[in-house]
């Protein structure tokens, strides 16, 4: 047998054709997706990149393996503790090592372990091809490696390979002399009107219209395509073409590794292909442009999609998932055992997948301590947001919207639905004692994050943001932020 994982970073998955997207984006993928089965209603459970890849590599919450930010104790896998035998149990359980048990020589092309220093990422694989830029690489100095791979190695009978793009991750970088596919193209949905955009130059936050660069209008020349703010709804336009083509350029290369297979009569039926991401991204959202710091619809919802051998192609499946559940599935596909006494939070969706009874949650809890706190949940057709911490954005505390009639989230139903607010609080309440009745550890990360001075992405940050205000015609929102954020503007004085 023979499988690859793309893995895409900040693969929004309302950016891809076969998820309704009105351009042409994904060709490759939606091929794939047509010959396989795609997944409606996935999503990420710990967002951003580094605890979503901790939860879809372990299957557990953030709140189980520890991981729910980037930074401080939150960054880190829990230790197991006296438990642990000679090695330890999440690394015996994970989901690289199902297919080295299975026989599969296992291959990951990836530079997410160096990035965020996490080397647990790399237990079961045989070989790991890192092409040292943290991230900073274009796909096409992943691909060629890939094919290298192939080529050298075209008689393996079976394998396993994790191939890891970066491009739709902010700062877009498709290379200087790829042209662009969209410039010219008008937007499928051309929701940012000229009214919200002005909105969006008035935003006090990071990340937003005058701060592409998070906390100031930097640009780098090492991707010179990537502005450092925006000035016009023009100017909002053309970003989100760039990130199309970066979502379109990452497809391209997947296109080429694709015909590789086709070309040597490896396409057959016993290979299969996982397309999935660890995150969305916001494009507008919140004010928010290219970058993926909350636990919203944008950034949660990614795609999934699976060709398996057995599994009937053209199907969809609406149920709610996340990533958690992707490793006790290839578990069960694979048949291999649970090493000691190590309990999954994922449930194995084999029987959907090939052709059996729906067996879907009926609602997806999400996390996100890296950009703010925030703990939110998908129920029905709403997002229910509660934050913590807000990142220095001027988010209320509760947020609750109707995804079918208000995708980018732009009427908060809070104080005209109140029991929309309360069953989204409830089913908060109730998930949050469910996990921490499960849990080996008192402590629930997120509130670790926020003893250890709040999401590590705006820690610090609050006295050069308010001068950054100040310069930008913007002081008008420093006594907001005061209000908001006061124990944090006493703490600095």
């Amino acid at each position: 047998m023979k499988v690859i994982l793309f893995d895409i970073d900040t693969l929004r998955a309302d950016h891809m054709g076969c998820y309704g997207y009105g351009r042409d984006t994904t060709p490759v993928m939606d091929g794939i997706a047509k010959e396989g089965v795609c997944f409606d209603r996935y999503y990420c459970p710990n967002a951003p990149c580094l605890p979503s890849r901790a939860s879809m590599v372990t299957g557990l919450y953030g709140i189980h393996n520890g991981i729910v930010g980037q930074g401080g104790t939150a960054a880190d896998l829990r230790l197991q503790g006296e438990s642990r035998s000679f090695t330890d149990l999440v690394s015996e359980n994970g989901l690289f090592m199902q297919f080295k048990r299975a026989g599969l020589h296992t291959v990951s092309f990836s530079s997410f372990a160096e990035r965020h220093s996490a080397w647990w990422f790399l237990s079961g694989l045989d070989e790991y091809y890192n092409p040292g830029l943290r991230g900073g690489e274009s796909a096409d100095m992943v691909t060629p490696a890939v094919l290298n791979w192939l080529e050298r190695n075209r008689e393996m009978e079976d394998w396993f390979l994790h191939v890891h793009y970066w491009d739709p991750h902010t700062p877009y970088r498709t290379p200087e002399g790829v042209k662009s596919r969209f410039q010219d193209e008008p937007l499928p949905d051309d929701w940012i009107t000229d009214e919200i955009f002005e909105e969006h130059l008035r935003h006090i936050g990071p990340h937003g219209a005058n701060e592409i660069n998070m906390w100031n209008d930097e640009t780098f020349s090492r991707w010179p395509k990537h502005p450092g703010s925006l000035k016009t709804r023009g100017d909002a336009k053309h970003f989100i073409d760039l990130y199309d083509d970066s979502v379109r350029f990452t497809d391209d290369n997947i296109g080429l590794i694709v015909a590789w297979l086709k070309e040597h009569g490896l396409y057959g039926d016993d290979l299969a292909i996982i397309i999935t991401a660890d995150h969305g991204e916001d494009l507008g959202e919140f004010g928010v442009y290219g970058e993926h710091g909350m636990a919203d619809e944008p950034v949660c919802h990614i795609p999934l999609i699976i060709r398996w051998p057995g599994a009937e192609g053209g199907r969809r499946i609406r149920g709610f998932y996340d990533n958690t559940d992707l490793l006790p599935t290839v578990k069960a596909l694979l048949g291999t055992e649970t090493f000691g006494d190590y309990r999954y939070d994922g449930v194995s969706f084999k029987e959907p997948l090939l052709g059996g009874k729906e067996c879907g949650r009926s609602a997806a809890v999400l996390t996100q301590c890296a950009h703010v706190c925030q703990r939110s949940v998908r129920f029905d057709h709403y997002i229910y947001i509660r934050t913590i911490h807000g990142g220095y954005h001027l988010l209320p505390e509760e947020m609750v919207f109707d995804l079918d009639c208000d995708p980018h989230q732009l009427h908060n139903l809070a104080a005209e639905r109140p029991e929309l607010c309360g069953r989204g609080a409830r089913l908060l309440l109730d998930w949050t004692e469910r996990m921490m009745k499960q849990s080996d550890s008192d402590r629930d990360p997120m509130w670790t994050v926020m003893r250890e001075g709040g999401p590590e992405h705006c820690r610090g940050r609050l006295e050069a943001y308010e001068k950054r205000l100040e310069e930008t015609g913007r002081a008008y929102g420093i006594p907001l932020l005061k209000e908001q954020y006061r124990e944090e503007f006493e703490g600095q004085e």
